[in-house]
């Protein structure tokens, strides 16, 4: 049996390409975000999006199974002199419960490493001192 390789869909049958994913949790109220930016859309291109079945939903998809997100919002982004080319796709979602995000932990790795993404931490500049 071979593993599967993960993907991401919002369109059954198109699989997109991420180009950054964003981890963020809440100190007051402990909820994890993540944000996952797409700088071009399959689904978009030749008009995949009326020949293909709206997920209504992210599927996320690897050897473990999927996993269906509801995405909390979905932001177009465009520029360019007419402000008609996308410049990319915002996709936002919270993960409460520890095993969920855990489960969402293991795909990131896989699709990570599937598609020659590296983990880095980013540096916040609060100007308030704290670390």
């Amino acid at each position: 049996m071979t593993a599967q390789s993960p993907s991401i869909q919002f369109f059954e049958g198109i699989s997109e390409e991420l180009s950054n994913v964003s981890l963020r949790r809440s100190k007051s109220s402990g909820i994890r975000s993540v944000l996952m930016t797409f700088n071009s859309l399959k689904a978009l291109e030749k008009f995949n999006s009326f020949t293909k079945r709206s997920l209504n939903s992210l599927l996320l998809t690897d050897e473990e199974g999927a996993i269906s997100v509801t995405p909390s919002s979905v932001q177009f982004l465009f520029s360019g002199p007419e402000g008609d080319d996308l410049q990319r796709v915002e996709c936002k979602f919270e993960i409460e419960p520890e095993e969920h995000w855990e489960r969402f932990m293991r795909f990131m790795h896989r699709y990570a490493e599937d598609n020659g993404m590296a983990y880095g931490e980013t540096e916040k500049s609060t100007g308030s001192g704290r670390k």
